[in-house]
């Protein structure tokens, strides 16, 4: 399942993936942090919407994400 990166708010549509918190392979819970996100306003910590294990990363540090794209998979359970 893709999980996608959130809005940023403030009027803000990206921000520049700075960190990944959760590598793939790790089990995560809902509220886990996942990556580290800078926007020109402050870093932010994107994190886990459900339980599950990630399964991969769709994203590379050094990225600018937009809201909506696909941030990472999580398989369920």
């Amino acid at each position: 399942m893709d999980m996608h990166v959130p809005s940023f708010g403030h009027g803000l549509a990206e921000a520049l993936l700075v960190e990944w918190v959760a590598a793939v392979g790790d089990r995560v819970e809902r509220g886990d942090v996942i990556a580290v996100v800078e926007t020109d306003k402050a870093s932010t910590e994107i994190v886990a919407e459900r339980g599950g294990q990630v399964t991969a990363h769709c994203a590379a540090v050094g990225t600018i994400l937009k809201s909506g794209e696909a941030l990472y998979q999580l398989a369920a359970g």
